[in-house]
């Protein structure tokens, strides 16, 4: 099965389920298939939209119900989680529209908004408006970055001799570092 084949057959459920819990990597490469004509970008900016507000509820609703046998389990975590967790429940909103773009917390902060005392209908208004922001900001980049990668590639043969220069050169101030760093006496 060749690439155009798969794509039409699994490129939606790839980036519904890449943009479940995180996903800024499939949702650019859904762009990017898209500029390409693979798929098509509304549906990829749909499709990373309701799989986005779908893991978060799934995560704020774990957090609201879960998190007090997670303590038991964990009984030394809870006095961290509940700093943390006060601290988020004085900026809701900006916690709320801000969490999708801060890397590496898009789990946490779910859970996190999900032990807080914040309404779940204004989570999830607060997240819908998120996820419509995120994934058409993330679909568009996608879309763009073909037409910049693709020239950017066409015009790397005029510059893959001063290239290799910088990496070769690069490497031997590297060496030279290392070997005279080694032949210094220990003081």
């Amino acid at each position: 099965m060749d690439l155009p084949a798969l794509l039409h057959h699994y490129g939606y459920l790839l980036i519904f389920l890449g943009t479940f819990a995180e996903g800024e990597t499939l949702l650019l490469l859904g762009g990017y298939f898209a500029h390409s004509g693979y798929l098509d970008l509304g549906g990829v900016i749909v499709t990373a939209f309701v799989a986005a507000v779908c893991g978060d509820q799934l995560f704020f609703h774990l957090g609201r119900r879960h998190a007090a046998r997670l303590f038991e389990r964990f009984p030394r975590l809870h006095a961290k989680v509940r700093t943390a967790v006060h601290r988020a429940e004085r900026h809701q909103n900006l916690v709320v529209l801000g969490m999708r773009f801060l890397w590496g917390l898009r789990i946490a902060l779910p859970v996190a908004m999900g032990m807080s005392r914040m309404n779940g209908r204004k989570f999830f208004l607060l997240n819908l408006v998120s996820a419509a922001i995120w994934s058409t900001l993330f679909g568009l980049l996608g879309y763009g970055t073909r037409r910049l990668f693709t020239q950017w590639v066409d015009d790397l043969h005029r510059y893959e001799w001063w290239i290799a220069g910088g990496l070769l050169s690069g490497a031997a101030v590297i060496l030279a570092g290392r070997w005279l760093g080694a032949r210094r006496p220990p003081i």
